[in-house]
């Protein structure tokens, strides 16, 4: 034991070398050898103490390092001025969630979305209805005042200062930019020659999909109160986690709902929001007392409300049946029987416009809430809002002959999720046996047709998480066509014209092999044929369906073979020129052995006995790793050995490398490609065809083009009608000093502050209080039935 120890103090941590392979002054500090000027006569085996206080020094140094590291010490340690101001910037900006990336192939919220989508769709469509479950849990008799569903608390006012929108919950920034305008005491506006100073809204409706991907606690906090508490915060009393048992649970000297001079909400649940059978819906809108600073009363997940003037707003909960269901239309119902007169106006207020998307779908749906207009009020809806579409645009009867049932249709759905085109929509103009015509579209069908140009430019910019799942399709794809051995006849042609055909015709001949011989490949392409069929839209014919499935599926294809005979064209002329395949799997290791035997000599013949104490581990690890990295002459070796043995002289193991490795070049290869073709599947779908207006927007995830709708019942009982919008989301935030200054002073409700917000825009000039603007506004008059005054 004592020679071992020996010998590994001396072979180990003893310098290499003697004492007389050394200068002076080294001599000394290692050796402690002072009195011997010139060369020693022999190596000496005496360790100087400096030089072993240094070894300790950084043993202990390092051992340090590694605790400090694996136990987070670190972080008690005091940082330093430029670390602390980078982390106090940090802490001055909002944390704000980028918007959904619906082309992750690697998203667990996606996966968790179509899995809530199946359930929901098997189990609650037409087995369990959260519905009927909050009918059959109200205390009330048939006939009797609904107190949970009717709130006539607002009806007594002079006038009414109103808001509207819908699908929020996306993005950070453009929910929190909607909010922040909504929050404001009063948004002054330029319209014309003529300043306009429209007040907050007493009353905010949401008309539903408050969160995306799919409802949960996470993306409710996250994606939806979040944003609103920055915009307008809660009282200083509320706590988050508080159940709401008796709503409304009214605040500390307010005896009565109508006392409360406060801005409330209320909200109707959307598809998004049915994912996972409307139980989180319940949990944070009927169960919580407070979105931000907007009261929320609500007990149901709908409503009907009584609003000055013999206004009326019906919230309809359509679930994902399109429809309302019969204990709901009953409450309706009844309620235009006892409550409604024959001269008020209602408005409708559901998630999903029926308007457009059946005549897109070419559909019947919401057969019940048709039955309610049609046979109940009878004329009195003068106007039907809603959101799901992600645009803005207005519909308006023309005047004619007949009873008009919906003076007014208006979809907003850019409260802060992903755009949606408005030029898919432009034809529309029958409802209800009525004519229609667009008044206002935001944004307008030109740009609406060019933002879509951004599926072919930036797809993969905004969708890199799609490589993922593009890249391994490829490559399946192409799998059969590894390696081309015999392509002598297009490296040999002499022309450009004739390198072409050769290698158009190899392309033509690989498509024939899949085919024809293989297995995996025509697997994959079956796969993503049935796949890409039933994809398209059933907007179109089957015929046409399989037409396009077939074009679609031919373009991938193509482009798979033509990057794999790129690729094998690359490692043949690189093989040809002996730049690779030259020396075997271990040439690289072979030439670091070289050079390390030549500029890094080992006298004391360390490296052997490392090698013997390891059992062969050193240097077989670097040489296997060295191979590993070397992934062109891994794959030209196995490629040359292929095409002269042929691939049944392959391992199972060498076949598994071989073709990982393959796979590593071909993936970065294709993944720009695959995203190109599909960003340009889209355009073309989008623009030329009209269809996939979901899926071609969704991927460009814009943030920008978002608006709301401002309401005015006006003492005359007319309903002013204001649509405010902000062409650019701002994507940096910092704190507003007003609304610091003025946090300082003694606290009271954030509604009456000057400055309700946290954040404002970095730059002044692109915040959207300074960039709002009016993209459409008219009036709704209620005492004449086919007056419309536009303005």
């Amino acid at each position: 034991m004592n020679e071992l120890k020996d010998q590994v103090c001396s072979s180990w941590f003893a310098p290499v070398g003697s004492a007389s392979d050394y200068p002076l002054l080294s001599k000394w500090v290692i050796y402690g050898e002072i009195a011997c000027s010139s060369s020693c006569p022999g190596p000496s085996d005496e360790i100087s103490p400096i030089y072993s206080l240094w070894a300790t020094f950084i043993s202990l140094y390092i051992v340090h390092y590694v605790v400090e590291r694996s136990t987070g010490r670190a972080l008690t340690y005091p940082l330093s001025v430029e670390e602390y101001e980078k982390l106090k910037w940090n802490q001055m900006k909002p944390d704000f969630l980028d918007m959904v990336p619906w082309y992750s192939g690697t998203s667990a919220d996606l996966f968790k979305t179509v899995f809530d989508l199946l359930v929901s769709v098997t189990v609650f469509v037409g087995r369990f209805d959260m519905r009927m479950m909050q009918a059959a849990m109200s205390r009330v008799h048939e006939g009797a005042q609904q107190d949970d569903l009717l709130y006539d608390h607002l009806s007594e006012k002079t006038d009414l200062w109103f808001d509207f929108m819908a699908d929020t919950g996306d993005g950070g920034n453009s929910s929190y930019a909607v909010a922040r305008l909504l929050a404001q005491p009063f948004l002054r506006l330029i319209n014309d020659d003529s300043v306009l100073k429209l007040p907050r809204g007493d009353l905010l409706l949401i008309g539903g999909d408050l969160a995306y991907p799919n409802p949960s606690r996470f993306t409710y906090e996250r994606r939806l109160f979040c944003p609103f508490q920055y915009a307008l915060q809660p009282p200083a009393w509320y706590k988050p986690d508080q159940i709401a048992v008796n709503k409304p649970e009214l605040p500390k000297g307010v005896s009565e709902l109508k006392e409360y001079e406060g801005p409330q909400c209320f909200v109707i649940p959307g598809n998004h929001d049915w994912f996972d059978g409307l139980h989180t819906f319940m949990r944070y809108i009927c169960h919580k007392s407070w979105l931000g600073g907007w009261f929320m009363p609500q007990k149901k997940s709908y409503f009907a409300l009584q609003l000055p003037k013999r206004w009326w707003v019906f919230g309809l909960d359509l679930s994902l049946h399109a429809d309302i269901d019969v204990y709901q239309f009953q409450f309706f119902s009844d309620l235009v029987k006892t409550k409604v007169g024959e001269n008020d106006s209602v408005i409708i207020m559901t998630h999903e416009p029926h308007w457009l998307l059946d005549w897109y779908w070419n559909n019947i749906s919401g057969e019940n809430v048709s039955h309610l207009i049609r046979d109940y009020l009878k004329g009195r809806c003068k106007l039907r809002i809603a959101g799901d579409l992600h645009h803005y645009m207005r519909h308006s009867c023309v005047p004619s002959d007949g009873p008009v049932h919906v003076q007014h249709l208006l979809v907003n759905g850019c409260g802060g999720a992903f755009l949606h085109p408005t030029h898919v929509f432009g034809n529309f103009s029958q409802f209800y046996g009525k004519t229609y015509e667009c008044k206002a579209a935001y944004p307008s069908f030109y740009d609406s047709s060019r933002i879509a140009l951004g599926n072919i430019l930036k797809f993969r910019k905004m969708n890199w998480q799609f490589d993922f799942i593009g890249g391994i399709i490829y490559f399946i794809l192409v799998f059969s066509m590894f390696p081309q051995c015999k392509l002598d006849h297009i490296l040999q042609d002499d022309s450009f014209s004739d390198h072409l055909m050769s290698f158009f015709g190899t392309v033509w001949n690989s498509f024939v092999y899949v085919l024809e011989h293989s297995f995996v490949s025509l697997t994959g392409v079956v796969l993503l044929l049935i796949a890409s069929i039933a994809f398209v839209p059933s907007k179109l014919a089957r015929r046409k369906r399989a037409i396009i499935g077939i074009l679609h599926v031919s373009a991938h294809l193509a482009s798979a073979l033509i990057l794999m005979l790129l690729l094998e064209l690359g490692l043949e002329t690189c093989i040809r020129h002996k730049l690779l395949a030259t020396s075997g799997y271990h040439s690289l290791y072979q030439w670091y052995r070289s050079v390390e035997s030549e500029h890094f000599p080992d006298p004391t013949g360390l490296r052997e006995r490392i090698e013997q104490w390891t059992f062969g581990l050193y240097p077989a690890c670097i040489k296997y790793l060295m191979s590993a990295f070397d992934v062109p002459e891994v794959i030209s070796v196995t490629r040359s050995n292929i095409c002269k043995n042929g691939i049944q002289s392959l391992s199972r193991g060498g076949a598994i490398i071989y073709y990982a490795s393959v796979f590593l070049y071909f993936w970065v290869f294709s993944t720009p490609v695959v995203s190109l073709v599909f960003g340009s599947y889209l355009y073309i779908c989008i623009n030329w065809l009209h269809i996939h207006f979901d899926e071609a927007f969704s991927s460009l995830r814009i943030a920008n083009y978002k608006s709301f709708t401002r309401f005015h019942i006006n003492p005359d009982g007319d309903l002013e009608v204001f649509t405010l919008a902000i062409d650019k989301v701002p994507k940096e935030w910092k704190l507003d000093p007003d609304w610091d200054e003025e946090a300082k002073k003694p606290p009271k409700w954030s509604h009456l502050r000057k400055h309700p917000s946290k954040w404002s825009a970095s730059a002044i000039q692109q915040d959207p209080v300074n960039t709002v603007r009016i993209v459409d506004q008219f009036i709704i008059r209620q005492t004449e039935e086919h007056d419309y005054a536009y303005i």
